[in-house]
């Protein structure tokens, strides 16, 4: 479990940079009746009972119960606290957010991910947290939801991406299953492969969206921006040969199969039916492939190209500046964030990892199966990719991802893709 402190101490030291400096410089505002968070939460156990709202996006699909069994070992805990708990999809969630923070309806605490945290923060909507014991938490997690020395959020929870593999469809087509010293080229030569045992048959399967579309961009070594974050770089070669090898799975080899093979199928239904050999995705498919799949499959580190590369991801847990019932909320989110309770009712259930510093709580984590390679989730952590953040993130984000389904679906080239992104970024996004 060492390897785990090493690697998210780089990582968390990485998110905090990028979070300082998409904003002001100053300490973010603060509102006229916002006061710190957190009492001691032995004084908030013995207050009046109090009811607090919780808005999150992170249990919708499929963990809603286990965020419901969360909230009733908080509750035997705390009796004297209720939490009104509300789950958005992430599709409407942050539009929801934006509109009840603008109109003074935000609930009195909620979940947000690492892209969107540094605007609210730097709005000055978010309380400051103090007073709350946060030694079981890791320290360089906590790192990315601290802004000038000031925590404005706990890490709720971080997970990352591995490579899920059907090791039957392996098996059917004579070849080896994937290893941690796998590159591009032997996934597309196992794609082929697997591609060749029948015409509904398909042998990897990644998007060209944005969020995979940043993290081939470092395997091959490049980046969304340059390294003072001064200037977009999002038509370098680097990244035209990235988006070029998603493209070509689909309209050259199409070991990937196009939007009307699919017909309408989901990527995690396409693998669970036993079409698919190869898909990158996330740790909390874990539970899903392992109730949904009758066949046999497991997981590996995802392959790069001059480097690997993989996503990590973490929710912050925030409590409204404006809020009545601060204290509350603080005692809520640092429980959910950070008490053992939580964090092995997280882990039993498959969802994703608590961001806690106690290796024996995350080792117990090892000795769930399937995948009976876990070990690869916390050897990835090696490899980790953070979003190029910027205040303009969602504008950047949309430009970048529009241009990207049209070269995705053949209406214009890579490079025609790209270099648009490049000129609507650098027309309406100011990086100064």
């Amino acid at each position: 479990m060492k390897k785990r402190s090493l690697a998210i101490l780089a990582g968390g030291m990485s998110l905090a940079l990028l979070l300082s400096a998409c904003g002001p410089a100053s300490t973010p505002a603060a509102s006229p009746s916002s006061e710190p968070a957190g009492e001691t939460q032995q004084q908030t156990a013995e207050a009046e009972p109090v009811t607090i709202t919780y808005c999150n996006f992170n249990a919708s699909g499929g963990n809603e119960e286990t965020l419901q069994r969360m909230y009733e070992a908080f509750h035997e805990e705390y009796p004297n606290i209720t939490v009104e708990i509300e789950t958005i999809a992430m599709d409407d969630y942050f539009t929801q957010m934006q509109t009840r923070v603008a109109g003074g309806t935000a609930p009195d605490c909620y979940e947000l991910n690492i892209e969107n945290f540094a605007s609210y923060a730097n709005k000055g909507v978010l309380a400051e947290i103090t007073d709350v014991d946060l030694s079981s938490l890791d320290e360089t997690a906590l790192s990315a939801f601290n802004v000038d020395g000031k925590q404005y959020g706990l890490p709720g929870n971080f997970s990352n991406v591995v490579l899920v593999y059907n090791k039957d469809l392996f098996d059917q087509a004579g070849i080896d299953y994937p290893n941690e010293d796998w590159t591009q080229d032997d996934v597309q030569a196992a794609a082929e492969a697997i591609r060749a045992l029948g015409d509904d048959i398909y042998g990897y399967y990644q998007p060209l969206t944005y969020n995979e579309f940043y993290k081939a961009c470092a395997q091959f070594g490049g980046s969304l921006l340059n390294e003072d974050k001064t200037e977009f770089t999002i038509n370098s070669p680097e990244n035209v040969a990235a988006a070029q090898m998603m493209a070509d799975r689909v309209l050259v080899s199409n070991v990937q199969p196009t939007d009307v093979q699919m017909g309408g199928m989901g990527d995690w239904d396409l693998f669970m039916s036993g079409r698919l050999g190869m898909i990158p995705t996330g740790i909390w498919a874990f539970q899903t492939f392992t109730d949904g799949c009758d066949f046999d499959w497991d997981i590996t580190i995802e392959p790069g190209e001059v480097q690997k590369a993989t996503h990590f991801f973490s929710n912050g847990l925030v409590i409204n500046a404006d809020s009545e019932h601060k204290d509350a909320a603080a005692t809520w989110i640092t429980w959910l964030a950070s008490s053992p309770a939580a964090a092995e009712i997280r882990i039993e259930a498959g969802w994703d990892l608590p961001a806690v510093n106690d290796e024996e709580t995350l080792a117990s984590y090892l000795d769930i199966t399937p995948p009976d390679n876990r070990q690869a989730v916390f050897d990835s952590l090696d490899y980790l990719v953070v979003p190029p953040v910027i205040e303009d993130y969602a504008l950047m984000s949309d430009i970048i991802g529009q241009k990207l389904s049209a070269a995705a679906n053949g209406s214009i080239t890579v490079q025609e893709a790209l270099d648009q992104a490049q000129s609507e970024c650098e027309a309406q996004i100011s990086l100064s």
